[in-house]
């Protein structure tokens, strides 16, 4: 696999990693979008010698024109890294409270950032708890790591490219959020409702369950390929700041499309312009 892991791992293989002589990085980065905070979950109950890295302050930079989840800065993503103890070439399993949001953002990050070694556990905290393993309240204390953050690593999509791809008729930009926000009719946290002119609609449920663990693979090429997605058609995705779509980003690489791309920004950018163009209705991609 040319250095890069499998993106999904389950209970039981971490656990045997975790008996290892040299076991992989711990991230948890369980998170909510409206809160309370993620930490407090973690101060409540977490994997032995897991660290809380915050996704919102960590993993992602300040909200502003672009987005409410936009790129962090290089140096400071490094900084976090390393004070949870990631080094270069070494394994990390990230892990969420179950949705498999917040898990699927920071594999997509510390992917972009050049760290290959990196995999998400499939059902997050809940998998873990009803398979009866061991959960621990102390804070560990790691060695600082050494990684290095080298950006670009994985494609991203800023609103020009969003806007082309998804008017491309050799392309297909996909919207992952619930239909009633693509349509317009409903916006329950940005200032502007409707979507990008000719993007597809794939809300998340298309290929994610309600326990956060995503469908087979062969499954995943159907809903991708009903959705538009075929073929050497170029695939980016987006949603309302860029978590939901870093799920599909997974998604489309267990389904086999790794060349996808992720509008970070994604509608809480694009609509910080009022002079993008905005669409509503069923209306969808090519």
């Amino acid at each position: 696999m040319s250095g890069i892991e499998e993106p999904l791992i389950e209970v039981g293989r971490l656990a045997a990693e975790l008996d290892d002589t040299d076991p992989p990085t711990l991230l948890d980065v369980r998170w909510r979008l409206t809160g309370p905070p993620g930490h407090d979950d973690y101060l409540a109950g977490h994997l032995p010698g897991a660290v809380f890295v915050d996704l919102d302050t960590a993993l992602c930079g300040p909200p502003g024109v672009g987005g409410r989840h936009p790129l962090p800065d290089p140096a400071a993503l490094q900084a976090a890294l390393r004070a949870a103890g990631v080094r270069a070439g070494h394994p990390v399993v990230v892990y969420d409270g179950g949705d498999g949001l917040a898990a699927a953002r920071a594999w997509w990050t510390l992917r972009w950032a050049g760290h290959r070694t990196v995999r998400v556990l499939h059902g997050g905290y809940p998998a873990w708890v009803a398979a009866g393993r061991p959960v621990s309240t102390s804070t560990p204390d790691p060695s600082p790591g050494d990684v290095k953050v080298r950006p670009g690593d994985l494609p991203v999509l800023d609103a020009g490219q969003a806007g082309a791809l998804a008017a491309a008729d050799d392309a297909v930009l996909l919207d992952v959020r619930a239909a009633p926000r693509y349509r317009g009719e409903v916006e329950p946290i940005d200032p502007v409702a409707g979507h990008v002119p000719g993007a597809a609609n794939l809300p998340a449920g298309e290929y994610v369950g309600s326990d956060g663990r995503f469908l087979a693979a062969e499954v995943l090429r159907e809903r991708f390929a009903a959705a538009g997605v075929t073929g050497a058609r170029a695939v980016g995705a987006y949603c309302g700041s860029g978590v939901t779509a870093a799920q599909a980003i997974l998604a489309l690489h267990l389904a086999g499309r790794t060349d996808a791309a992720l509008y970070v920004g994604s509608w809480s950018n694009w609509v910080a312009d009022p002079a993008r163009p905005v669409a509503s209705g069923s209306t969808s991609g090519h």
